[in-house]
């Protein structure tokens, strides 16, 4: 009774003031895993590469990831579909990037979804590191699942499987597929679909953690 009334009034205090109430958190053993290595992981680098669907339009990228905690990202489109464009999210709501080509030069601060930092389907820097990757399997509502999967890119994975509540919530996708590493626990590939088309299909390469890397390298 005693914990059911302290619940009651921290849910009343975040009404009070003006939070949302805390989004579904869910689990799998594969998910547990994956927090446990990211624990000891200070920062990153790897590889993206990233397709995406939206109607009759596709959208092909490779992208080269940094990433060091507790929010310093930076990408850079290497092939595909604004090649040369970069950007570096050093958290809040703002992006500090430059296109590519003859622009590469000229650096400008634009809000995080601006049109100029963002995928076709409305994916931003941050959406693409892979703590936020696990994270929206964690916290959007559905059915969650796990099983084992064999080897995806040639490595032996698990998959965890969501059937979103509200598939409008995440791009229209009606099922999320994300396959972990049984080595490393770290994500290997993630699929959406909506029905039988693949809308984002995106692997993560030669994932490199505690690299060394500082703040210099995030020049925002």
């Amino acid at each position: 009774m005693i914990a059911r009334r302290l619940a009651i009034l921290a849910l009343a205090a975040a009404v009070a003031a003006g939070t949302a109430a805390p989004a579904r958190a869910a689990s799998t053993p594969a998910i547990a895993a994956f927090e446990s290595a990211f624990a000891s992981i200070n920062d990153y680098t790897f590889s993206l590469r990233s397709h995406e669907q939206k109607g009759g339009s596709t959208q092909d990228r490779t992208y080269a990831y940094s990433f060091m905690k507790p929010h310093f990202a930076k990408t850079l489109i290497v092939s595909g579909d604004g090649s040369g464009s970069g950007g570096v999210w050093a958290g809040g709501d703002q992006v500090s990037g430059h296109q590519g080509g003859i622009l590469s030069g000229f650096h400008l601060k634009v809000g995080l979804h601006d049109g100029r930092a963002i995928s076709m389907l409305g994916y931003t820097i941050p959406d693409g590191l892979l703590q936020n990757v696990v994270g929206m399997y964690r916290t959007t509502p559905g059915a969650l699942s796990e099983r084992a999967a064999g080897k995806v890119d040639g490595v032996p994975t698990t998959m965890v499987e969501l059937v979103p509540s509200n598939p409008a919530s995440v791009n229209g996708a009606t099922r999320c597929t994300l396959y972990l590493s049984n080595a490393t626990h770290l994500p290997v590939r993630n699929i959406l679909y909506n029905g039988g088309t693949v809308i984002l299909d995106q692997s993560f390469n030669n994932v490199k953690t505690n690299v060394g890397l500082s703040q210099n390298d995030f020049p925002f």
